[in-house]
């Protein structure tokens, strides 16, 4: 008969694949790639290009990161006002716009296709600021003091204290 039935090498009868189990490992690196390049070209778009769009005419718009599907036929950047917190406001027209963007990605990138670009509100600054604002509040301050009573007593100890 053939081969005896059992697991081959690239694991192909337990519906593995060359890429079994690497589904949870994240981003492969050409998607890595693509997508910084797809980021650093639309950074220079909204910093350079003349929209038509009223809404978008003299924005200052940010594009943080941009994420691709695996196959590449999609992606989502993630975007924000420069200075401002309403971009939420501008996605509307980043969304009319993305045709005209998706051209111009055409023309700069050397892909077979040109993803599908979809636009993100990147709050991630935002959050940050307000968890900074909270650890900063008189009442989380005085928790962690209370927390760290050793903390308190090496700062007032000559012997645990920095040495410049």
């Amino acid at each position: 008969m053939g081969k005896p039935a059992g697991p081959s090498r690239s694991g192909a009868l337990h519906g593995g694949g060359r890429h079994a189990g690497h589904a949870a490992a994240g981003p492969s690196q050409r998607q890595l790639r693509v997508s910084e390049e797809i980021r650093h070209v639309l950074s220079e778009l909204f910093t350079r290009v003349e929209f038509r769009d009223p809404e978008l005419v003299g924005e200052r718009i940010t594009v943080t990161e941009v994420r691709s599907s695996p196959d590449l036929k999609h992606c989502t950047a993630f975007v924000a006002r420069l200075g401002r917190s309403d971009i939420d406001a501008l996605l509307p027209a980043l969304r009319r716009a993305a045709p005209f963007l998706r051209s111009q990605l055409g023309h700069a990138l050397r892909l077979r296709g040109v993803p599908e670009i979809h636009f993100q509100p990147d709050t991630a600054l935002d959050y940050a600021m307000e968890i900074d604002t909270l650890l900063r509040s008189p009442a989380v301050a005085k928790d962690l003091q209370a927390a760290d009573p050793e903390r308190d007593a090496d700062e007032s100890d000559p012997e645990h204290a920095p040495h410049d």
